[in-house]
């Protein structure tokens, strides 16, 4: 999958190092994947939610963060959408960022 675009993680780990290790993990395990569907994305990561309008939430370093992405299958993209607290992302409507 191509990812666009690392900035945004690299700007979220400056702010937030504690998240360094699992956004790169995050980073490095979608860059390795050829998702065709939200089963594939499943088989990857087990704590993804689709949540409507092309949007997915992955749960990141024990939940205490989350990542919402837009993800077109066809054209093999992941946008990034989201990093923030778990109570930051309770603050947003995914669906539409």
């Amino acid at each position: 999958m191509r990812i666009i675009t690392f900035t945004t993680l690299k700007s979220y780990i400056d702010e937030h190092p504690e998240t360094d290790i699992a956004l790169r993990e995050w980073f490095s395990k979608t860059k390795k994947s050829d998702w065709n569907n939200f089963s594939d994305i499943k088989r990857t990561f087990n704590h993804v939610d689709h949540v409507g309008n092309d949007r997915f939430v992955f749960n990141i370093k024990g939940n205490q963060f989350r990542l919402v992405a837009m993800i077109l299958f066809k054209s093999k993209k992941v946008f990034i959408r989201f990093i923030g607290s778990h109570k930051k992302y309770d603050d947003i409507d995914c669906s539409n960022i």
